[in-house]
């Protein structure tokens, strides 16, 4: 058995190119592996906490649970259009993480693996909190660059532990910050410098990968594993402190498993206690430390099993330009491309074939373009439209009794290639095994003619197309784990069983293929659609705004908009929430009582300017807090350059007038 995961994709935005550089190519190495006959494990799941997750939640005046869950049914849509597979999606929110969590945590502490330490953490007098991670901004201490409390992002990239960075200041009220002494759990990760070396030295992976570990185990230090926030996996003894999210996160892959194992019907502890099958990690490049260094550590000193592999992919960019959603250089998987009503199997073949998995990948429409029409359309379409069409026009079935040995020995040639890319992590050259398969049978059906020998010899043509059915198979079969939908599609017109499918099954020749009228497998792009595409990424490069391609909401009835409680209210007071720039405490008198709403407007009103308005209200919204602030309710805005804009009315009506 193999247990293979994905990084964990954090729920804090929208899926991007970048996210499918890892996702992609791990769900096709899966689908190889089990038309190899491999038992196969595979999970993925949301990564829910940090620190990220609580600003970007309070800045939308959302609790960290609503942002998370609106970006985990996102992730969860997203794999599904793209036919990524996993055994089980998780969140590691749910109580079942927090209790593996918890367990390895204390396991640790048990073992002399945790101890305590007093360090000075930046404090904001002004809120009146310590300033863990992305709350405080400063100077990093290595290279003088301007840095973030975890990582000198705009630097020289190190990760800094919490207290290091210099002059540090309060990212939600710009105050400066002052050091204070507060009591934090540490991990002893110098201790396992002898275990890394000889662990890095046998983990098999993408030489990126092992490459970057190799150079770092040489300069350990001991890890601080607790943050100062509300939102994570609580530190077993310690009410005010959660667990980093650093070290909860890859435990996913361990809860995860248990959630699989139970669909499946297998024992998790096989495979992460008694480490009997092995265990393979997808990941981007720039999370190679945790994985390398931070968790095999941790499942050391806890008695768990060892990761088998990391594989690694090589970084995005986009059109040339570095991977930034600052800078405008992205592509988003749904508002740019699904909903173009583009395949997903042109997106998923691009990514696998246009490099090695270990080098960056460089998107661009005009390449995507020619991928899609010369060859997914011209080489691998064409040979197997033409082909199965003949095929059931001038036959309907087929005998095989007499298939040219010439086609076995490639297809068996193709099959070697993409068994030995698959070993090595090698995706586009699994790809290009079978574009090349695909190159000869159009060469191949050309030189044949069956058009013309179907008048003068029957029989011959129909060896010349039992020869080219063999070939049709085979590339089914083997593109399949990259193109899912399509060649599904391809399937049904030969009578084969696609999921049920090995790779064997390319070179047995049954003794009749009986054909069904196929579908055309592929649909050519026009051009205005990627022009129209290319334009839209053009402007977001010159930072203009831009619609979304094929930008509807889903219709709703008039059923649905009567469940929504919408009152006319009149502000009775307002204040800001202590510690937040964003949010404000509104009470609103709606009619029948005075309602207590937080309202994240406090950098576009003033307190003093809100009392006394008439605003309308969602009255029915389920309650939520924010910075320990009871909401139940939201008060309905526009948005117009980045400020709120409060609905109005155009006269004075009873507050708990009910909009209709």
């Amino acid at each position: 058995m193999k247990l293979v995961t994905c990084g964990l994709p954090y729920a804090n935005g929208k899926a991007h190119i970048g996210h499918l550089r890892t996702y992609v190519p791990a769900d096709v190495y899966v689908r190889y592996l089990r038309m190899l006959g491999e038992d196969v494990v595979f999970v993925c799941g949301s990564d829910c906490h940090g620190t990220p997750i609580v600003v970007n939640a309070e800045q939308q005046g959302l609790t960290p649970k609503q942002l998370v869950d609106i970006y985990h049914e996102h992730f969860k849509k997203i794999f599904a259009e793209l036919d990524i597979e996993f055994d089980y999606y998780g969140r590691t929110d749910a109580e079942y993480h927090h209790h593996r969590t918890k367990e390895i945590v204390k396991r640790l502490i048990e073992k002399g693996y945790v101890y305590p330490k007093d360090i000075d953490l930046a404090y904001c007098p002004k809120c009146e909190r310590f300033l863990p991670d992305r709350y405080v901004e400063g100077i990093c201490p290595y290279c003088g660059a301007t840095a973030r409390g975890d990582e000198c992002d705009q630097g020289c990239g190190r990760h800094l532990e919490p207290g290091e960075i210099k002059e540090p200041k309060c990212k939600i009220c710009g105050s400066k910050a002052e050091f204070r002494s507060q009591k934090h759990y540490f991990f002893k990760l110098t201790e396992f410098k002898d275990f890394l070396e000889d662990y890095l030295s046998k983990l098999r992976g993408t030489e990126n990968a092992l490459n970057y570990a190799k150079n770092w185990v040489k300069n350990l230090r001991d890890w601080c594993i607790t943050r100062n926030l509300e939102w994570g996996v609580s530190f077993p003894g310690e009410e005010n402190l959660v667990v980093y999210v650093w070290v909860d996160a890859p435990i996913g892959y361990i809860s995860f498993t248990e959630k699989a194992c139970e669909n499946k019907g297998c024992d998790w502890k096989e495979i992460w206690i008694h480490g009997s099958c092995e265990i393979i990690h997808f990941i981007g490049l720039d999370i190679v430390y945790h994985h390398c260094i931070f968790w095999p550590a941790m499942l050391k000193g806890a008695d768990y099993a060892l990761p088998s592999a990391v594989v690694a992919s090589g970084m995005v960019k986009v059109e040339g330009k570095t991977f930034s959603k600052s800078r405008g250089y992205v592509v988003w998987v749904e508002d740019d491309y699904l909903k173009a009503g583009l395949s997903p199997d042109y997106l998923r073949y691009y990514i696998v074939n246009y490099t090695s998995h270990q080098k960056d990948l460089n998107f661009s429409w005009e390449v995507f373009r020619d991928k899609v029409n010369n060859e997914i359309i011209a080489t691998l379409g064409n040979f197997l439209y033409r082909v199965l069409l003949f095929a059931w026009k001038n036959f309907g079935e087929v005998k095989m009794d007499d298939v040219d040995g010439e086609i076995l020995q490639k297809i068996s040639e193709a099959k070697e290639k993409i068994e030995n890319a698959i070993e090595e992590w090698e995706f586009k050259v699994t790809s290009d095994a079978f574009m090349e398969l695909a190159t000869f049978g159009n060469v191949y059906f050309q030189n044949a003619k069956p058009w013309e020998l179907i008048k003068t010899d029957k029989e011959v043509a129909g060896r010349v197309v039992a020869s080219c059915l063999q070939l049709a198979k085979a590339l089914i079969i083997f593109a399949y784990p990259v193109m899912p939908r399509s060649m599904a599609k391809m399937a049904e017109a030969v009578g084969l069983d696609i999921k049920a499918c090995k790779l064997e099954d390319a070179v047995k020749v049954d003794e009749v293929v009986s054909l069904k009228k196929p579908q055309v497998p592929f649909e050519k792009i026009e051009d205005e659609k990627l022009d129209e595409l290319q334009e839209i990424m053009e402007k977001r490069f010159r930072g203009e705004e831009v619609g979304e391609v094929g930008d509807t909401k889903e219709e709703i009835t008039i059923e649905d908009f009567q469940r929504l409680d919408i009152r006319i209210g009149k502000i009775v007071s307002a204040e800001k929430v202590k510690g937040s720039k964003k949010l404000i405490k509104l009470i609103i008198d709606i009619g029948d009582e005075h309602r207590q709403i937080v309202s994240g407007i406090a950098e576009d009103y003033k307190p003093e300017e809100l009392e006394g308005k008439l605003v309308v209200v969602l009255a029915n919204l389920k309650p939520a807090k924010f910075m320990g602030v009871e909401s139940r309710g939201m008060i309905l805005a526009a948005e117009k350059d980045g400020k709120a804009i409060l609905l109005t009315l155009e006269k004075d009506v009873e507050p708990g007038t009910r909009v209709c």
